[in-house]
Parts: C-alpha cells; sequence; structure tokens
C-alpha cells in the first residue's frame, strides 16, 4: 500500500501549493481557534474548485471534545453541507464526560454519512486508550484515525504508537500519525506498519500558519514518505 499524506490547510492557497506538492489529501480548517473549528461550507467550495485531491474538512464546532444533542443536528447539517460542497469524507472525533470516545455520538453521526471519515486527536485525550482502540474499529466508514499517540506531540507518543501498532496490525492500518511529526519520526512509523502521515506547521516556511502551505516543503515529505513506506511495502 503507498504511503499517504495529508496536509493542513486554511484555504484554497494552501490547498493548491498542498497538491502542488504531492499531497494525497487536504484537511480543512476554518481556524485554528481551540486546535481547529470546522471551515465554512462556502470555502469547502472554493478549496473543491481549486484542487483535485481528497478533501476532509473539520467537523468541530466549540473548544474541547464534547458536544450534546442540541448540537447534533447542526453537527449533521454542517456535514451534508460539506458533502454538497464536493467534501470526499470529513475529520470528527467526540469525547464523553468520562473522557472516553463518545460512541454514541460518534456512531449515530457515522450512520447518517455516505462517506469515509477521519476520528481526530480526540483519541490523545482519552483517559483509557487501549479502551478507545476497541471501540473506534467498530465505527462504520471510520478509515483513519489522526494520532501523536499522545496529547503532546509525536516526539512524545512515538514509543506509544509504535508499540500500539507493531502489536495490532489493524491499529496500523488505521494510524494517521501527526501532531508534531518529525522526519525521523517516519522510518520507525513505516516499520512499525503506519502508511498514513499528516503535517501542518511543517509545511510551511519556518513552522509558521501565517504563511501559506509551501510547496517544495510538501514535496520533500511526499518522497520521504514514499521511500520508507516503500521500503517495507514494496509494489
Amino acid at each position: 500500500m503507498p504511503g499517504l499524506l495529508e496536509v493542513n490547510c486554511l484555504h484554497e492557497h494552501d490547498a493548491r501549493r498542498a497538491q502542488e506538492g504531492g499531497a494525497d489529501r487536504i484537511e480543512l480548517l476554518g481556524t485554528l481557534d481551540g486546535g481547529g473549528m470546522s471551515p465554512e461550507p462556502s470555502l469547502v467550495e472554493t478549496v473543491r474548485g481549486a484542487v483535485e485531491i481528497e478533501l476532509r474538512p473539520l467537523v468541530r464546532l466549540r473548544e474541547g471534545y464534547g458536544t450534546d444533542g442540541g448540537e447534533f443536528t447542526r453537527l449533521l447539517g454542517l456535514v451534508q453541507s460539506y458533502r454538497d460542497a464536493g467534501a470526499d469524507g470529513v475529520v470528527f472525533g467526540f469525547l464523553n464526560g468520562y473522557d472516553e470516545v463518545d460512541a454514541e455520538v460518534c456512531l449515530a453521526l457515522a450512520s447518517e454519512l455516505d462517506c469515509p471519515w477521519t476520528f481526530h486527536r480526540a483519541i490523545d485525550h482519552t483517559l483509557d486508550t487501549d479502551k478507545a482502540w476497541r471501540v473506534l474499529p467498530q465505527l462504520p466508514r471510520l478509515d483513519q484515525v489522526f494520532t501523536a499517540g499522545s496529547a503532546r506531540d509525536v516526539e512524545h507518543g512515538l514509543d506509544e504508537l509504535l508499540a500500539r501498532c507493531h502489536a495490532d496490525p489493524q491499529v496500523a492500518e488505521l494510524v494517521m500519525a501527526g501532531g508534531g511529526l518529525q522526519p525521523e519520526h517516519v522510518p520507525w512509523l513505516a516499520r512499525a506498519g503506519v502508511h498514513a502521515f499528516h503535517i501542518g506547521h511543517s509545511a510551511r516556511p519556518l513552522g509558521q500558519y501565517k504563511a501559506y502551505v509551501d510547496a517544495p516543503l510538501v514535496q520533500t515529505w511526499r518522497e520521504l514518505i514514499d521511500d520508507e513506506v516503500g521500503r517495507v511495502q514494496p509494489g
């Protein structure tokens, strides 16, 4: 299986440069506030018109990882608007009051989808990660879990990610490693069976979100991922 490279984008200018650099997929955010909030459907439509690669907007309307029944209708409407605007999938993830995967909300939302989706880094804030990994594979149409292996970054979560992926190929198949991902992490993760990777600030000059995504930087990640994933998964 070839490597997958997802780039965090804020607008169509980021998206065009990500595609030019060889990214496979865009995670589209409206703002970086509170760790990232949902974009407007009009922005999704604009980005869809600018690029051909896969596009998944973030579905998140408040800080933190909780939601409630009153917000569910808004979340579902937002997902439907994104699909109408040309999104190929979405990104979301919710925790309950016990810092566990909110399986009820996630299942209800996933059951309404007609597209694949990513569970975002809420998993890195769960109280019992083992339990979270037992729940997530049961959710319909989930094909990726964006995780750093820790609430901080990949540097601090690398050992956890490697151990989990070596122990369970199903986990390795679902993991999209990101959150402070550094080039030196990629070979280790690839050897553990991870083939999907997410970059944000490292796709930008000096790691600054004030700068647009830089196509040559994305290209260096493209080549690194292809080399390392191809080394362990030839062909």
